[in-house]
């Protein structure tokens, strides 16, 4: 629909990016806008070499064609919400240590649910930009700060401070967050200023040292199971080697609210049934973990 193809030349700046994100040609993309443009009897685009921009009359035929394929959305959700089978492709990405950890072990549960569904999941613990990208879901860890983005709470802990048996064992454990400074501590990408909160509530930090700095959540937790060292994290990360005591929980009078764990997704009036059942399953597999 030339309509759609036009929309998406918007959003996306240029006919390639918008060829590739509906699996068209360049070519075809062109060449469905000089057509459109020909039909209107009007120019769409100002071409440069540099960039795409909208003339006047094409910003105001965008805002139209937005209302008119919202309610096409509308009338096509109706008729599949009616079908009671949510169906469909979902483009979403996640931190690796979420993806690897909570969701991949959970997906034939989630296959054998909804087996109209399929996913193109990528897993960055760079924030990124679900619109301007092409993604429908995102899961993130910390406060959600884009303001075009609807955002659902999926779990929240303290942010927690941990060792191994081995480790404590081996070098004693540490009473206040002050004698960190003679252990020897795990840095992740979040540098070696370790927070925690005081006798009168306030946050302060405590400057530690260690032999690693290790840029992946994943790898800093399981160096820390490994005895290497002492790490801090949210709960969210260590819950599963809390439980099984792999690792202990330590300076617990210490500790802060940690990140939460957010879902994000644009906005919309009525959500596809796909994107709403892999958002419950989320919010289903984190309540339950």
């Amino acid at each position: 629909m030339a309509l759609r193809v036009f929309v998406r030349v918007v959003e996306h700046g240029g006919f390639t990016a918008a060829a590739s994100r509906l699996g068209h040609s360049p070519s075809a993309v062109t060449k469905t806008i000089s057509r459109l443009e020909d039909e209107l009897g009007a120019q769409l685009f100002n071409r440069s070499t540099r960039r795409l921009r909208t003339t006047d009359f094409g910003q105001e035929f965008y805002d139209r064609c937005q209302r008119i394929l919202a309610d096409l959305d509308d009338a096509e959700a109706a008729v599949k919400r009616g079908s009671g089978v949510p169906r469909g492709s979902i483009r979403a990405v996640l931190p690796l240590s979420f993806g690897r950890v909570t969701l991949a072990p959970e997906l034939p549960k989630f296959f054998e649910r909804y087996p109209e569904i399929s996913l193109e999941l990528h897993f960055s613990d760079t924030a990124v930009d679900l619109i301007a990208e092409g993604f429908e879901v995102a899961v993130r860890t910390g406060h959600a700060t884009d303001s075009r983005l609807t955002t659902r709470l999926l779990t929240r802990g303290p942010q927690v401070t941990v060792a191994s048996p081995r480790y404590l064992k081996r070098h004693g454990e540490p009473k206040t967050p002050q004698e960190l400074q003679q252990h020897n501590c795990l840095i992740s990408r979040f540098g070696p200023d370790w927070s925690f909160k005081g006798s009168d509530g306030k946050p302060f930090t405590v400057r530690v040292r260690g032999n690693a700095m290790i840029n992946s959540g994943d790898a800093l937790r399981e160096t820390a199971v490994a005895g290497t060292g002492i790490a801090q994290g949210t709960w969210w990360l260590y819950r599963k080697d809390l439980a099984k005591g792999e690792v202990r929980a330590i300076l617990k009078d210490y500790e802060l609210e940690g990140a939460p764990v957010s879902v994000l997704y644009p906005p919309q009036r009525h959500l596809p049934a796909k994107l709403r059942a892999f958002i419950d399953f989320l919010a289903q597999i984190t309540r339950n973990a």
